[in-house]
């Protein structure tokens, strides 16, 4: 961890640049660092930003009486930089960060479509996340909208969203979705293809929008983690403990020790789970039903695991604020050691059998590559991420507890397609196995969680942990009752479903499923 030791060197950029910097806060969303800057200077400021080689990595605005104050998050070296303004809530006008940023793109129209900014050079104006549930000139998010909508006027419905295309002789544009064949989450996509070769890839989503920063509104702090355990289902661990972190540090509290631990055992629990099923979804995916069942089969048995010792196959609430509510169990060594013990076993076989099937070799070899360069420039971590040579953990690289005390290792591979995706899990699986029995057998002694303060007022919270997709960040404001007034959680979808549109390109129609399938977005992470 650098611990800011770049900041005085990108401070003196903006000054060069003539940004000036009205308040400057280490504190305020700590640990990450806040500098306040005038709406005017927002351009500059990101384009600064971008040339000193950040990453971007999210954006929120947040009402404030008559103004909007905004937030961007920046990454380097492990540290969270972000950046704040404000715009009056009748003309919330800003620059566009996309020109600098392509990740913000969808973020920025998400903002528009739900408070209304008007974000100028933005290359892309189509809304996003509106889906003619309301008006153009009505925003969700503003304090005067209804929580229940305004159902008084039918909406027409959403069957003229402009996708681009490409013409030409021999160009075919063909639609897919938004219902799918299997249990796949509701999601539309549209190609441009010269035989079966796709030239262009346009996704569109949206489709199950949940106005979960709207009804989160009001909430008290054990309502607001139940809320974030289901932004996206499969990942209710990593999101109500980024949640739950951002909460506690709004509040001061500290979480115990023991606490600590358990929570990372269940992210890690979760992590294994995913993986697991998602190695079998991709050999499935090319015909290789045997791989589909075997570690189908494996992941089932992780989640009968998780509910006999811990009461939920998805560990779902089990981490409440302050701590958690399911401690180790008294017989975890009868319960959780034979089960780990015999999954590593039999994981290790059946990647063996993988690597000597040189037919599923031939169709996950070099299909769907995301170049280094384009996986830095949209700003996908997690396996996506760490597949295209981007070598960055949250756990690792940003140090929170329990991590922090642990030696952590995280893999990295420079292929770049859905092999080096496939293998980043495995090797991932690998890595959390050898984690939560270090984390079983160094369990602190003490109580699971710390009382919760009977009032919070008027207080914020930022908090970021590895997700089993990648880095999930998590925003909290409390209001002078202590109840939720904001909250916004950032999924890592919202930046592998872009790269996924890239890494199809060149490709043949059909091995799309085994793109989609090897990026795994989460629709309904990004359907806030």
């Amino acid at each position: 961890m650098s611990r800011f030791d770049w900041l005085p060197g990108f401070i003196a950029s903006l000054a060069e640049e003539r940004v000036a910097i009205l308040h400057s806060d280490p504190n305020r969303l700590a640990p990450a660092h806040c500098l306040l800057l005038d709406a005017e200077d927002w351009d500059e400021g990101t384009r600064v930003a971008s040339a000193s080689g950040f990453r971007w990595a999210g954006l929120w605005g947040d009402q404030i009486g008559d103004r909007l104050r905004i937030y961007t998050v920046f990454v380097h070296n492990g540290d969270y930089l972000v950046l704040m303004t404000e715009v009056p809530l009748q003309a919330p006008v800003l620059a566009s960060q996309t020109p600098y940023f392509p990740a913000a793109n969808r973020l920025e129209r998400h903002l528009h479509d739900l408070l209304g900014v008007d974000f100028q050079d933005h290359p892309d104006t189509r809304r996003w996340t509106r889906h003619c549930a309301w008006a153009e000139d009505v925003y969700p998010l503003r304090s005067d909208f209804p929580v229940g909508g305004d159902s008084s006027k039918r909406r027409s419905s959403d069957v003229d969203y402009p996708f681009g295309r490409i013409l030409g002789n021999g160009v075919n544009e063909i639609p897919l979705g938004p219902v799918h064949g299997d249990i796949t989450e509701p999601g539309h996509f549209r190609f441009q293809a010269a035989g079966e070769e796709v030239l262009s890839l346009e996704a569109r989503l949206g489709y199950t929008h949940k106005g979960i920063e709207k009804i989160a509104v009001g909430r008290d702090a054990s309502g607001l983690a139940r809320l974030a355990g289901r932004v996206s289902g499969d990942s209710t661990v990593a999101h109500t403990w980024a949640a739950c972190m951002a909460m506690e540090r709004a509040a001061g509290v500290d979480v115990p020790p023991r606490a600590l631990h358990l929570r990372a055992l269940f992210a890690e629990c979760e992590r294994i789970a995913n993986h697991l099923g998602d190695i079998g979804g991709i050999c499935n995916t090319v015909g290789f039903a045997f791989a589909q069942q075997q570690f189908g089969r494996l992941r089932e048995q992780m989640l009968r695991t998780n509910l006999t010792a811990f009461g939920h196959r998805l560990l779902m609430d089990v981490i409440v604020p302050g701590g958690v509510c399911r401690d180790l169990p008294v017989q975890w060594e009868s319960i959780i050691t034979p089960q780990l013990s015999t999954l590593s076993r039999e994981l290790e076989d059946l990647l063996d059998i993988i690597d000597d099937h040189s037919s599923l070799k031939d169709r996950l070899d070099d299909t769907g590559s995301l170049k280094a360069e384009l996986a830095q420039m949209l700003g996908v971590t997690g396996y996506v991420g760490k597949a295209s040579g981007q070598d960055f953990d949250v756990r690792r690289d940003h140090g929170y507890a329990p991590y922090d005390g642990l030696e952590m290792q995280s893999p990295c591979r420079t292929q770049g397609d859905v092999a080096a995706r496939l293998q980043i899990r495995a090797d991932e699986i690998r890595v959390s196995l050898n984690l939560i029995d270090k984390l079983i057998y160094s369990l602190p002694i003490g109580p699971i969680a710390a009382d919760w303060p009977q009032s919070v007022h008027s207080s914020v919270g930022l908090a970021v942990v590895e997700g089993w997709r990648g880095e999930i960040m998590s925003f909290i404001r409390f209001d002078e009752d202590g109840r939720v007034a904001r909250f916004f959680p950032r999924d890592p979808s919202w930046f592998s479903l872009p790269a996924l549109e890239h890494l199809v390109l060149g490709n043949n129609l059909p091995d799309f499923a085994i793109c989609h399938k090897s990026v795994n977005i989460s629709y309904s992470g990004q359907d806030l």
